[in-house]
């Protein structure tokens, strides 16, 4: 993970606050918690530009799973 020095968005994400394994469901699991604390955070914006400008390909980012995530960037094509 880079320091939050390097991404000052990351200061002020829920996801600080709660199990990383949350963030990082088995295949399968259920990502409804991880989108729960993404919907309530103020850097979900950036953090989802991160995870799509970094092609982040494991975990939910900005409160989108890596499938809806490559959705996402194949419709801005």
């Amino acid at each position: 993970m880079l320091p939050i020095e390097t991404l000052p968005w990351a200061a002020q994400a829920k996801c600080l606050q709660a199990d990383p394994e949350t963030f990082f469901p088995e295949k399968g699991g259920s990502t409804r918690e991880a989108k729960r604390i993404c919907a309530l955070c103020e850097a979900r914006e950036p953090c989802l530009e991160y995870a799509l400008d970094n092609d982040e390909r494991f975990g939910i980012w900005g409160g989108l799973s890596e499938r809806e995530r490559r959705k996402l960037k194949r419709l801005a094509s």
